[in-house]
């Protein structure tokens, strides 16, 4: 079963968008790098233990990845969906769990967090993805 037409925006959209984040961390110096594991580390401590520059490469390599299963047509929906329902999860989660990153209530952005607070869309995309998936291999 290939891809459906209405299927192609989100997956063109969020694809390339994370295809040119992965690209770009791939020139990441330490500083950098020590900047997003530690942000990354207020969502998931094990990250703090990795090497700043070895995670920065990691992360980048999934970014790619990541980015080009959802541009490529032979990839199922169903594996890039869930793939950008998973990485769109943990970036909210990160978004949640950073101080400064929301107001007191604990949700809504405050400035600084308006970046990453946007990912929210990708995590809708890729949920309705999946949703899709799973209830028309039911029909």
């Amino acid at each position: 079963m290939g891809i459906k037409l209405h299927q192609i925006p989100p997956r063109l959209a969020c694809g390339a968008f994370i295809l040119n984040t992965g690209m770009t961390k791939r020139s990441l110096d330490r500083e950098g790098a020590t900047g997003l594991r530690d942000q990354a580390a207020n969502a998931f401590p094990v990250l703090k233990k990795m090497d700043p520059v070895h995670f920065g490469k990691a992360l980048s390599t999934f970014e790619i990845v990541l980015g080009a299963a959802l541009l490529a047509p032979v990839v199922p929906t169903w594996v890039a969906a869930a793939g950008l329902s998973g990485f769109s999860a943990a970036l909210m989660r990160v978004y949640l769990k950073t101080p400064g990153m929301t107001r007191e209530d604990g949700v809504r952005p405050a400035p600084a967090g308006m970046g990453i607070a946007r990912d929210v869309f990708m995590l809708g995309s890729g949920l309705g993805l999946v949703v899709e998936e799973l209830t028309s291999r039911r029909a």
